[in-house]
């Protein structure tokens, strides 16, 4: 039986912080699949197939390297709905700090609850990477500054076209 794994979240950009936690992943399962959260409420800087072309670009090299099929999609639904409904038996969490430890604690209770059969598992961020939130580059880049340490390229390159 396949290790099927999905690695949920906003992506809004992608950082090294979800290279991070997509690095360590993909030793875990065989197949890995970061989904896009998409909510009608939140009005994100990239478009869904934007995200999508940047996940696609910055992990899946990452995921072929490993040896682990990968691929990309969204939901708009519960996460665990949307793990069950690709066959996913891993939830993967990536933690920076304490606060993310004691919310992802929380919903990964009630993830189990409602879906026994996903179980979650925790990632820690390597050292390096720890600061790193979307919102922050977002915010950084949008005031003009240097965030190619915390992004990939690719990913810096879209950033400083977005806000030029």
């Amino acid at each position: 039986m396949p290790r099927i794994a999905l690695y949920p979240g906003s992506f809004d950009p992608v950082t090294n912080g979800h290279l991070d936690v997509v690095r360590n992943a993909v030793g875990l399962c065989d197949r890995l699949i970061v989904a896009i959260g998409v909510h009608p409420g939140k009005k994100p800087l990239f478009s869904v197939e934007e995200r999508l072309e940047m996940l696609q670009a910055v992990f899946g090299p990452v995921a072929s390297k490993a040896g682990c099929a990968f691929e990309c999609t969204t939901f708009d639904d519960l996460t665990v709905t949307a793990a069950k409904r690709v066959g996913a038996t891993i939830l993967i969490r990536g933690l920076r700090d304490g606060t993310d430890l004691d919310y992802e604690m929380q919903i990964a209770g009630m993830n189990e609850i409602m879906a026994p059969e996903v179980r979650t598992v925790f990632l820690p961020a390597s050292p390096t990477v720890r600061p790193i939130t979307a919102t922050l580059v977002r915010q950084i880049a949008g005031m003009g500054g240097d965030v190619s340490g915390f992004v990939p390229k690719a990913v810096a390159v879209r950033l400083k076209a977005k806000f030029a």
